[in-house]
């Protein structure tokens, strides 16, 4: 049995859940945001329904179109700031980050927590050995009255990573790299449980990154065991307790599942996802020159310490390219303040980058780097479908954030090795 039916199974006290059964479970946190929780407030408000016995797990965060970009988000958040004081809902505010780093950072995402999220990349708390996954806002608006959800068990897919990771390899470069193998859909309300050799290599920051991206390929959660690496992340942060994982259980050593899938992580080097979707992915080795007009660096993807640190490593002393313009994101307020105490604020000065209070800004097509007709960019986000970070006629690939630093130094897309 998978560790996500593991973990639905403590819940409810079943001796065996299948793929396809229906479950009714208690959810332990309840995400929404600027965009979804306009229509999650209206479902809750029309639906009569006076209780609220899921407040406590609710928490609501301003970052999608903030700090506001227009009248219309102004008052959309407005909207959700003043329902969130009305209810006495957990409420952040326009500049303390994005949902996705924020939540991890606050020690509110646990280990064994069931997590839904009116946003798909909900999916990122897997990381921490959690059951993550994205839900419509009127599930949310079902969930803040009842603190429950409904859920169909998925299937699971163990994925065994083997081998040790290549100079400039990250988990961005093993999920694009998956991806692509797979496909859009080949994950489609599946599970994908991680495990193997490299996850000993992969950072926590790399881990985030994975799960993250597990959406991407159609996949209803990603999850990993919740090891050393967890815990020391964990403890320094949890609000509340905690358990690790089921006892006596690791996705390594389990083999009922439905289907398994090896990777060899040192054949995988920087990968690129050309336009328009995260499966078009080529080696960095490959490409000829494609030069861009924007770089962004950060993004609830890869907006962590290390992506960052990374980059800096790499941009130090150096200045990007003329004619393209270097956007850098912090995804919190701490790690704002974290960058500027560590110095990497002076290399992205220095570097000439526009640097952005935290925000999802430009990776949905927001604001702050909107992209015109016929441009290209670079970005360490999770999608690049047609339009996403502007005109239909613009174009967006992924990479990790030591390629972005190439690409703004170069102008065009470039290997970390090449400085």
């Amino acid at each position: 049995m998978s560790l996500a039916r593991n973990i639905f199974r403590n819940r409810l006290n079943a001796r065996k859940l299948r793929p396809g059964d229906f479950i009714k479970l208690e959810v332990d946190v309840i995400l929404s945001n600027d965009i979804t929780t306009p229509l999650a407030i209206d479902a809750y408000n029309s639906s009569g329904i006076g209780v609220m016995k899921g407040r406590s797990k609710a928490v609501i965060v301003a970052d999608h179109f903030t700090p506001n970009k227009d009248i219309a988000s102004a008052r959309q958040v407005k909207k959700v700031r003043d329902f969130a004081r009305e209810k006495s809902i957990r409420f952040y505010e326009a500049g303390c980050g994005i949902e996705h780093a924020l939540l991890p950072e606050e020690g509110l995402v646990l280990p064994q927590d069931i997590i839904i999220g009116a946003d798909s990349h909900t999916v990122t708390y897997g990381a921490l050995g959690a059951f993550a996954a994205g839900v419509g806002s009127t599930d949310v608006a079902a969930a803040w009255a009842s603190g429950e959800a409904w859920f169909k068990v998925p299937e699971s897919v163990k994925v065994v990573l083997k081998g040790s990771l290549r100079p400039f390899v990250s988990g961005k470069d093993i999920i694009l790299y998956l991806i692509s193998r797979i496909g859009t859909d080949g994950a489609l309300y599946k599970g994908l449980e991680f495990c193997g050799e490299s996850m000993e290599e992969l950072s926590m920051d790399s881990r985030f990154t994975m799960a993250n991206m597990v959406i991407e390929c159609g996949a209803k959660y990603g999850i990993m065991d919740a090891d050393r690496k967890v815990i020391d992340y964990v403890e320094e942060r949890a609000t509340r307790p905690y358990s690790p994982h089921p006892e006596g259980y690791s996705i390594e050593s389990d083999t009922e599942f439905e289907e398994v899938m090896e990777i060899d992580s040192s054949s995988i080097e920087p990968q690129v996802a050309f336009p328009s979707s995260p499966a078009n992915c080529r080696g960095v080795s490959s490409i000829e020159e494609v030069r861009v007009d924007q770089v962004v660096l950060g993004s609830c993807t890869n907006g962590r310490w290390e992506d960052y640190e990374k980059a800096a490593r790499l941009l130090e002393g150096r200045k990007a390219a003329k004619g393209v313009r270097f956007i850098v994101i912090p995804s919190t307020a701490r790690l704002y303040r974290e960058m500027i105490d560590g110095g990497l604020m002076k290399v992205f000065a220095g570097a000439g980058a526009i640097i952005s209070p935290p925000t999802c800004g430009p990776c949905l097509g927001g604001h702050m780097g909107i992209l015109a007709e016929g441009e290209k960019a670079l970005a360490t986000t999770n999608r690049n479908f047609v339009g996403r970070m502007g005109d239909k006629e613009s174009q967006v690939y992924l990479a990790n954030p030591e390629v972005a630093a190439a690409t703004a130094v170069k102008g065009y897309i470039a290997s970390p090795e090449e400085l």
